[in-house]
């Protein structure tokens, strides 16, 4: 098992007798110009092919859902059945149940079947659900179609082949390139948004996404480079056995902890964030001369941090440091909320929590990646991403319950709390140093 512990974070979990060890697999995958140099911490032309092609990917998947969330509570009330305040919240969450549902079948299937498969199947029922939000005649189709987008859950597969065509030296690196492209697009529907609704209204916005969304599906094809062949001695006995070897890592388990509260701190926030905004004299259209520095200049932070620190072998100080960072935030926006907040201080907070998101973002799939069992990377990644997409359904549901009973004071002294629960959760992780799975 020593092959095993270099390659993850070095937890005394039980052994799991039907994972074969293939500590190089990831690198035996690669061109050959990967394979002579395993140690280099530069990206060869092949790992910036694919780390770029499937960060597009993520980036035209989630700028089709970030570009209807600002505007959607307002144009959904126009709909049949939109009086129903109850039905317009199920409308914007049941994307993220019907995917937190499905990332675990979708992540399994990738290590059946492919990547590149599930991807394009997944990359059709997104579109297809698009274009029946698109044609909704009432809120109740509405909802149908936002479920049948969530259907299209491919989060695992992407992020699994993106581990299968990096080293684990510059994977960090490749899947901070996926975060940047979310974070990026995030960043530019908040300017995107009011402008195409006034011009293509909801549903020409969910025609876009249909479409972007068959974009995707040509990248897939034609540029994503070809996936690793699979051997048989890598693949899992079975689907019980694939989800047993992910379930029982303690590593692993705890990754599964944070990224649920990262995303459901995340979205509880923008309960009340938007409010704070208001009230500090920033008008709603307006709100992204806030949010687009504070998330570009997170950007720069994370590069100028987070990889060169990794490479000397303080990953695990600048993760724990990240996840108290944003607690910290959560503090400073408790003391804000009951003074009179400005917009000064608010963007402030925000960068300090884009630069701790970002980090986290970038670093968490990259060790989930590591620690997972060879053959059962796209499970382990199914139930990664299943517990983010439930987190941010979480984070809605609960944050909005805490605003309504109990007042802002409570979402973000809740939020610090849950961030302090998982620093300790996430206080004995052992992170490898860069390049250890390659001596």
């Amino acid at each position: 098992m020593e092959t095993r512990q270099v390659r993850g974070m070095r937890d005394n979990g039980p052994p799991i007798p039907s994972q074969p060890l293939t500590a190089l697999s990831s690198t035996s995958t690669l061109s050959p110009d990967a394979a002579t140099a395993p140690t280099s911490t530069t990206m060869t032309p092949q790992e910036r092919r694919s780390s770029a092609s499937l960060a597009m990917i993520f980036a035209f998947r989630m700028l089709g859902l970030f570009l209807v969330l600002p505007v959607f509570a307002l144009e959904a009330r126009k709909y049949p059945g939109g009086d129903d305040p109850a039905l317009i919240g199920l409308a914007m969450g049941i994307y993220g149940l019907t995917q937190g549902f499905l990332q675990i079948p979708f992540g399994v299937a990738s290590d059946r079947y492919g990547r590149k498969r599930v991807m394009v199947l997944g990359l059709v029922i997104f579109a297809a659900g698009s274009a029946m939000a698109a044609l909704a005649p009432t809120l109740s189709w509405l909802v149908a179609g936002r479920a049948l987008q969530g259907a299209g859950a491919i989060s695992a597969a992407v992020t699994a082949l993106l581990a299968d065509q990096t080293r684990d030296v510059v994977r960090t690196k490749a899947m901070a390139m996926v975060g940047a492209s979310i974070g990026l697009v995030f960043a530019i529907s908040l300017v995107l948004s009011p402008l195409l609704n006034s011009a293509l209204g909801l549903s020409g916005i969910f025609v876009l996404t249909a479409a972007l969304a068959v974009a995707g599906i040509a990248v897939v094809l034609w540029w994503v480079p070809p996936e690793p062949a699979k051997h048989a001695e890598e693949l899992p006995v079975s689907l019980g056995s694939s989800l047993l070897a992910v379930l029982r890592l303690p590593a692993l388990a705890r990754l599964y902890f944070g990224v649920f509260m990262l995303h459901a701190v995340q979205l509880a926030m923008w309960v009340a964030v938007p409010a704070m905004l208001v009230q500090a004299g920033l008008l709603k259209d307006h709100h992204w001369w806030v949010y687009l520095p504070a998330v570009l200049g997170s950007f720069f932070v994370m590069g100028g941090t987070l990889f060169p620190l990794e490479k000397r072998g303080y990953l695990r100080a600048v993760f724990l440091s990240a996840i108290g960072l944003i607690a910290v935030v959560q503090m400073g926006f408790l003391v804000l909320v009951s003074a009179a907040p400005t917009v000064t201080a608010l963007t402030l907070l925000l960068f300090v929590f884009f630069c701790g998101f970002n980090v986290l973002e970038a670093s968490q799939p990259s060790m989930a990646s590591r620690v997972a069992p060879t053959g059962a990377r796209g499970s382990a990644l199914g139930v990664y991403n299943s517990l983010q997409s439930l987190g941010f359904f979480t984070g809605g549901a609960v944050g909005g319950w805490l605003v309504k009973s109990h007042g802002p004071q409570a979402l973000f002294l809740v939020c610090a709390l849950a961030m302090l629960a998982w620093l300790a959760i996430a206080w004995p992780m052992r992170a490898p140093r860069a390049g250890a799975a390659h001596t």
